[in-house]
């Protein structure tokens, strides 16, 4: 069972019980109109199929929130549609789909430690580390009279994914990147 909250209660990230499924909050918008009573019109994403859904909740009536557990475990290896982590506490592996990790899987590193959500001894989300190191393996020359406030250079990292990065940055540096939406933050 989940715990009750109050419509207005409801803020991004938080898994609802709705329908008889799991919904993930994806947005939400706070309404107190000039007449009748406040409301949240929020919009979640079914934590199985990824289908959105626009409600709209009065401020007094009740929604329920899912029961999570978290726990912390380590990335081990990709077994095709599947990725395999281990509970550092107890050694039990767990397979997780790929889809559940979705946008996040080219900064999934070996070996790292990432927070997975569960619900009924089932995965339901997963949170990798903020701010994780790559190396570049490919990026431009410096070209001379660039201003190093304005001009950002493209990158390629040793997963494959491009990043902006500033002119001193070379080929061989290690850098620190925002896995939440993969930015330069600062040399490693």
């Amino acid at each position: 069972m989940g715990i009750k909250i109050n419509g207005n209660q409801v803020r991004i990230g938080m898994v609802l019980e709705y329908q008889g499924k799991l919904w993930r909050v994806s947005k939400t918008d706070h309404v107190k109109p000039g007449k009748g009573g406040a409301f949240a019109q929020i919009e979640m994403k079914d934590v199985m199929t990824g289908t959105k859904l626009n409600e709209r909740f009065r401020a007094t009536e009740s929604v329920e929130r899912a029961t999570l557990e978290q726990y912390k475990m380590q990335y081990l290896y990709d077994e095709g549609e599947s990725l395999v982590f281990m509970d550092n506490a107890t050694y039990e592996q767990t397979m997780v789909p790929k889809d559940l990790v979705g946008d996040m899987l080219p900064w999934l590193q070996e070996n790292m430690e990432v927070e997975i959500e569960m619900h009924d001894e089932n995965p339901i989300g997963i949170a990798l580390p903020e701010k994780i190191t790559c190396t570049i393996v490919e990026s431009d020359a410096v070209i001379k009279g660039q201003t190093v406030s304005s001009s950002f250079k493209p990158a390629k990292l040793e997963n494959g994914q491009t990043v902006m990065v500033p002119p001193f940055i070379e080929t061989g540096t290690a850098i620190v990147v925002n896995t939440t939406d993969g930015t330069y933050v600062e040399r490693a």
